[in-house]
């Protein structure tokens, strides 16, 4: 069984046990519920808003940490204009602690 849930304007394909990377949802050992999309259980497809109320994807905040550093670099031409910039982007580690389906 797997769902399709969304947080901070991306989608991701989600099995229990999975750890994966999200923007910052909270502090670490909370518990947080996301919104699901669409769950595929065997043959069993859910997808309409009515379906999926019955359905919860809880996870675990495990860890905290920061992405690659993006950097750049902005040049204007005869007028000696020059700037470097750097970005590091935070992130969760969550991972996903059940997959339910109330009938």
């Amino acid at each position: 069984m797997y769902a399709v849930v969304k947080t901070g304007g991306k989608q991701y394909r989600v099995e229990e046990n999975q750890v994966l990377q999200v923007e910052l949802l909270g502090d670490i050992g909370e518990s947080i519920s996301l919104t699901p999309l669409m769950l595929v259980d065997g043959k069993t497809v859910l997808a309409k808003p009515s379906e999926l109320e019955n359905v919860n994807v809880n996870a675990e905040i495990v860890d905290r940490g920061k992405s690659k550093k993006v950097t750049g670099f902005t040049y204007k031409n005869k007028s000696n204009q020059r700037r470097r910039w750097g970005h590091r982007q935070n992130y969760n580690e969550i991972k996903i602690t059940s997959i339910s389906r109330n009938k």
